[in-house]
């Protein structure tokens, strides 16, 4: 790719519109922010792709969307008429411009031929999910960027599961993505003409309701939560997002009648005015929610992000205070009363299944070999627990219980195939009930599942590296650790796994291999090195210019699981840390 060709042609050609050539007219002689822009292509990965709003090909913008969509497009129809026939179902969020480019999206699938359902306004994205397999559709499409800044939005694609693209689609469908080396030769339809034909159908609003019910139907003891959530004060926030017309609703339909929302923070607004970041997992996105919680002395404070797939929890202390649950610990407390009301209603499904990430606390896999449960460990991101779903329930003769993943997603059914707030924010609120009526808050109950099963602690550090230099050095990183083969650190761990070339080491405790084997993971750029009581793993973001590291301690007391986890972040980091100073 020739950065200053590309560039002139799209700062001077007439099919890229007014509003484009003018931004980039600005950028003139700024040889640095030219080369940002173009120097390449936002990456089609599982998850589709994201990037900051602006014009250049690795920005998201309506021509990058069209490009894209062009593709799908391309992938569906190589699959027959019933692909075409079945169409795609778009939604969207309140991130700046998600309508403009879900409309988009929606003309170039209609101009070839793909029938199309459009929701008429912003939605939770694991209703989309919900939707594409209610209405039976060959594909759907989110416009979303989740809990990333205002700056940015971006681009899921889902497959006719309701999961996320599968390795060998998603591939597919990047390889005609970058086929299309010429913007300007992509054809533009117009969404006016479409919109009010065949091609292009809104999508019922009853199906809302039937999306709701479904939840509803998971909780074991409705009677019991009704009874009470009456007893609760729960505060939630939408953080300017899908969850406002979705998660107060349904929380007052199951009985939580003193519900208070952050008034300030209803209205869905991309420029999230009142946050830096919309991101439940910050604690800073909860000040206002915290303030009023202080004030009418709420029992529970949930949050979802501007999508609603992640959940935020703070609940009250013992103390009288209030904390912030992590993403483990929210898991943990769901699937252990997910557990408990399912085996003392016997409701608990034959030959059950739980499956969380290999970023994700150790924990759950001992909650899982105590109650007899089996557990199934997969790779980061949700796509894959859909996969699972797909291979073990609806083709196998097992059945879903629960599946999460430490940066708060949850699923408690198969009704969708992503991570879902409003089921999470659902499924918190009656596990903050139960355990209040039983004179416990949310952390005793936490500090219960530790007795039982074991102390767990876990942290994660993320390193932000932008830009060209910045994908360097996260290759540099991975290269440095993987070139030690599993003797990273002064310490050799029991086993590590390189993910990528699918080998698991074992090692004797004098240093030696004892063994090695494969994984059954897919390949994927993620290292794993697992101490007994202790355990990291390294890998890059998919969704953003960073490189990620989770730790884990296991102990007899949370102290000391906290220390071990401390301990070896401070190892790794400062044998990383000297390799970005070079």
């Amino acid at each position: 790719m020739d950065i200053g060709m590309t560039y002139t042609q799209w700062a001077t050609n007439r099919y890229f519109d007014e509003a484009t050539r003018k931004e980039l007219e600005g950028i003139a002689g700024d040889n640095s922010e030219i080369r940002d822009r173009f120097y390449k292509e936002l990456d089609f990965g599982t998850a589709g792709i994201r990037g900051i709003i602006g014009a250049g090909t690795n920005r998201m913008n309506k021509y990058v969307v069209r490009r894209l969509s062009t593709a799908i497009a391309a992938h569906l129809l190589s699959k027959g008429s019933k692909a075409k026939k079945d169409g795609v179902v778009i939604g969207y969020d309140s991130r700046n411009f998600s309508e403009e480019f879900a409309k988009e999206a929606a003309a170039v699938f209609a101009g070839n031929g793909i029938k199309v359902y459009l929701h008429t306004e912003i939605v939770p994205v694991p209703f989309l999910s919900f939707s594409v397999r209610q209405l039976r559709c060959a594909a759907g499409v989110m416009i979303t960027a989740s809990h990333n800044p205002k700056e940015y939005n971006g681009y899921k694609v889902y497959g006719a599961d309701g999961a996320q693209l599968s390795l060998t689609d998603s591939e597919q469908i990047s390889r005609i993505m970058l086929s299309i080396t010429d913007y300007t030769k992509v054809p533009s339809f117009s969404f006016d003409f479409f919109k009010n034909g065949n091609n292009i159908k809104y999508v019922d609003s009853n199906l809302k309701a039937l999306y709701l019910k479904e939840i509803k139907k998971l909780i074991a003891d409705k009677e019991g939560f009704k009874k009470n959530a009456a007893q609760i004060t729960v505060v939630y926030t939408p953080l300017h997002g899908a969850g406002a017309k979705w998660i107060p609703e349904l929380l007052k339909e199951c009985g939580v009648s003193d519900l208070h929302t952050v008034k300030e923070q209803m209205q869905p607004d991309g420029d999230f005015p009142t946050v830096k970041l919309p991101n439940p997992e910050d604690p800073a996105a909860f000040e206002m929610a915290l303030a009023l919680a202080k004030e009418v002395q709420a029992d529970l404070v949930l949050a979802s992000d501007p999508d609603s797939d992640r959940t935020g929890v703070y609940a009250k202390t013992p103390d009288g205070g209030y904390a912030m649950l992590n993403g483990n610990q929210i898991g943990v407390l769901l699937l252990e009363r997910i557990i408990e009301s399912r085996n003392a209603r016997k409701m608990m499904p034959v030959n059950p299944f739980v499956v969380s990430t290999v970023v994700s606390t150790r924990l759950t896999k001992r909650i899982c070999e105590a109650n007899s449960i089996e557990y199934v460990d997969v790779l980061t991101g949700f796509k894959f627990i859909g996969e699972k779903i797909m291979e073990l329930d609806e083709h196998g003769d097992k059945n879903f219980l629960f599946g999460f993943e430490e940066s708060y997603g949850y699923l408690p059914g198969t009704y969708a195939r992503d991570k879902d707030a409003v089921a999470g924010c659902l499924f918190a609120a009656e596990a903050a009930a139960h355990y209040a009526a039983l004179g416990k808050t949310l952390f005793e109950a936490l500090d219960d599942i530790y007795k039982k099963y074991g102390y767990h602690n876990e942290m994660q550090v993320s390193i932000n590296l932008k830009g060209e230099s910045g994908l360097r050095m996260i290759r540099k990183i991975m290269d440095t650790v993987r070139e030690a083969n599993g003797k990273f650190l002064a310490a050799v761990p029991a086993e590590y796994t390189d993910i990528q070339s699918s080998e698991v080491i074992k090692f004797n405790k004098d240093g030696s291999i004892a063994s090695k084997e494969k994984t059954t993971l897919p390949s994927s750029n993620v290292l794993t090195f697992n101490y007994g009581d202790r355990w990291f793993c390294l890998r890059p973001s998919g969704t953003e210019p960073k490189i990620k590291i989770y730790f884990g301690g296991i102990a007899d007391n949370l102290d000391e699981a906290h220390g071990k986890a401390v301990q070896l972040k401070e190892e790794v980091l400062g044998k990383i840390m000297p390799i970005i100073k070079k």
